[in-house]
């Protein structure tokens, strides 16, 4: 099954979403506002794909928080993405032992169909 991280009315979730619908690809989705996320799950991102592809520099959240003025390092990142989630680039799907971060058509093509 193909597991969905994000919110509803992000424009990259949507496409996501509409994209598996579109290829009838059964999906479950994992709302940041109505569940918290556990931290074990950003470190197994962290460990797949990096912090970079993960941590949204251009999130109203991380504008909001003011997060440029401290200058995190890589560690700081990561434990802001745990206690606060909607930093986390959207959506994170995992597949299989894939974590993709972010829409993409061409390489959702590549590793769905």
């Amino acid at each position: 099954m193909i597991k969905v991280y994000g919110i509803k009315n992000c424009d990259s979730v949507k496409k996501a979403l509409s994209f598996f619908k579109k290829h009838n690809l059964a999906y479950e989705l994992f709302d940041f506002k109505t569940q918290q996320l556990p931290s074990e799950k950003v470190d197994y991102w962290v460990s797949k794909v990096g912090i970079k592809p993960l941590f949204n520099t251009r999130s109203t959240t991380y504008r909001n928080l003011k997060l440029k003025e401290l200058n995190l390092d890589e560690q700081q990142q990561q434990e802001w993405l745990c206690k606060e989630n909607l930093l986390i680039k959207r959506p994170v799907v995992e597949y299989n032992d894939d974590v993709l971060v972010g829409f993409n058509e061409e390489q959702y093509q590549r590793s769905f169909l």
